[in-house]
């Protein structure tokens, strides 16, 4: 059997798992008000958000090492088990907090979640790598970035409806559910790489792997391992520090509307778990729009004949200079119709630049130290985010929000400079 065009069905399934990676994550922000009561009667409301950041930054701290972990995991045992063992854990762990009674018990679920979800990037980095030629990276990146979007879309009118007709505990069983399903078709679909997959036909063989010009080392046309030093000549090389800058830089400012949103929304404008539902999905919406359009506009670009330097750095800028001066509008947004959608413009931005800032370890390496490099860009880009989430309830203290947006804002400028100062030419890498 032959399955045409499998390489999007392999992308099509990562993003799918991301939908449910962001469901999972965000049942807990989206439920917190009601855990809160149920868990925390006699606190106050900044009691209850600082053990909420508390929480929240076992989970980014429990991720950043994940994402290191499960990078080295996929390089070992590549995309179909590692894969499998990520979405099988994070499903389990999601499960688990219905039995959650407080502080540890609640920590210690979040944590596992945060290890076991954090395989999802280092993850789709390699199979992006393996399954798709350079030209169609950026675009195949964008996909399963969507699905991040996505699942913000879906996860808050979603769990904001199972609120009305369920308890916390039993939507955390449903949404850990679904991820176990997922396993089904990946297992079935996912039986080899392209150089032995079965079903893939013989063309298309051959347009992903004569088009992965990180893995033509000697440069005669025909693909090889590419270059795949070990970690220490790696890290030797200041491209490698210019995505693992970069991705510090810029992942805080997603993380600081991940976690925060429906806590923003609760504290600034008052709502309740069914009006944060109603509002919170909109940033989203431009997330969603801005993967897809900074994934076709590198790919564009390539085929139009721009070099991969040129174009990574022009939609990685773009997006950067898109999320500036919105960032600081964010000091004064006015009503919550007009903080979501400034919200909806950062995310945009966000997606734009993040997709070409997590192609570059397959840009700069062979496909047996991508997911290694892009674990240690993960690790840096959530220890970044544990930074800022552990200072949003000090800087947001009296619900006045402007610092972090103000930190965002610097932020986005440091991602430009690390890229363009330390990738001065972005195309593979040969030994020094």
């Amino acid at each position: 059997m032959k399955l045409k065009g499998l390489r999007w069905w392999v992308i099509g399934l990562i993003a799918l798992a991301t939908v449910i990676n962001y469901i999972d994550r965000q049942a807990l922000p989206v439920l917190w008000p009601d855990m809160a009561e149920d868990l925390y009667p006699n606190k106050t409301s900044d009691e209850r958000k600082g053990i909420y950041a508390i929480i929240s930054t076992i989970f980014i701290f429990s991720y950043a090492f994940g994402q290191a972990i499960f990078g080295k995991i996929f390089d070992k045992v590549g995309t179909r088990i590692g894969f499998a063992l990520s979405i099988g854990f994070w499903s389990l762990a999601t499960a688990l907090h219905a039995l959650a009674k407080g502080l540890v018990s609640l920590s210690i679920f979040r944590s596992i979640l945060g290890i076991a979800e954090a395989g999802n990037w280092p993850g789709a980095a390699k199979g992006n790598a393996e399954w798709f030629p350079t030209k169609e990276r950026a675009f195949a990146q964008g996909i399963f970035n969507s699905g991040a979007a996505i699942g913000g879309i879906v996860a808050f009118p979603t769990i904001g409806l199972l609120s009305i007709h369920f308890s916390w505990h039993y939507i955390f069983v449903l949404v850990g559910l679904v991820g176990l399903l997922w396993l089904i078709p990946w297992w079935i679909l996912v039986k080899a790489p392209p150089s032995k997959h079965p079903w893939i036909s013989d063309s298309e063989r051959e347009y992903i792997l004569t088009g992965q010009q990180n893995q033509d080392l000697d440069g005669d046309g025909v693909r090889d391992e590419g270059y795949n030093p070990p970690t220490g000549k790696m890290l030797s090389h200041k491209e490698s520090w210019g995505v693992i800058i970069a991705s510090a830089a810029i992942d805080p400012i997603w993380w600081l509307f991940i976690f925060w949103i429906p806590i923003y929304l609760n504290e600034v404008y008052g709502m309740d778990v069914k009006a944060i539902g109603f509002y919170a999905w909109v940033p989203y919406v431009g997330a969603m729009i801005g993967a897809w359009f900074g994934g076709l506009l590198a790919q564009n670009r390539i085929k139009a004949g721009w070099t991969v330097n040129k174009t990574r750095k022009l939609v990685i800028t773009l997006g950067c200079l898109i999320m500036l001066p919105t960032l600081l509008a964010m000091a004064n947004p006015g009503g919550p119709e007009t903080a979501v959608v400034l919200m909806a413009i950062i995310l945009f931005g966000f997606q734009v630049a993040i997709g070409n800032v997590q192609t570059l370890p397959s840009d700069f390496f062979g496909g047996k130290s991508v997911g290694t490099l892009a674990g240690f860009a993960g690790m840096a880009a959530k220890l970044g985010a544990f930074g800022l989430t552990a200072l949003v309830p000090w800087l947001t203290s009296g619900g006045n929000y402007t610092p972090a947006f103000v930190i965002g804002a610097a932020l986005a400028i440091i991602t430009m400079a690390s890229v363009w100062i330390l990738c001065p030419k972005i195309e593979p890498l040969r030994a020094k």
